[in-house]
């Protein structure tokens, strides 16, 4: 099979659809999904659960990676997650008479 991954000049990855970031996201949560079934199938988990287990998860991440991308688009989880690393508004506690104190320069020394 050959797939196409649309990449030109000053453009971020696409395949399939998803872009940037949401690659990631998709890989790695496959993989998890992945490696998950196989430890439970390797601790004596029934099978059938196993395989339940792993289609709804995959389907599950399948699904929230499209979701995601169609929602946000290419940028949109870094501007979420910026917006909330910053404060809303800045409290200011002090007395007005404290930022307004000076020292003169015989003192500060």
């Amino acid at each position: 099979m050959n797939y196409n991954i649309n990449k030109g000049i000053g453009r971020s990855v696409e395949f399939k659809g998803l872009k940037a970031q949401y690659l990631f996201i998709f890989a790695g949560g496959l993989l998890g999904t992945l490696i998950l079934v196989m430890i439970m199938y390797m601790a004596g988990v029934n099978s059938y659960i196993c395989l339940l287990l792993g289609a709804g998860g995959a389907s599950l991440i399948v699904w929230q990676t499209f979701s995601l991308n169609k929602k946000y688009g290419e940028h949109g989880l870094m501007k979420i997650g910026a917006r909330k690393r910053h404060p809303r508004y800045i409290i200011c506690r002090k007395p007005l008479h404290r930022y307004l104190k000076f020292t003169s320069k015989s003192n500060a020394l």
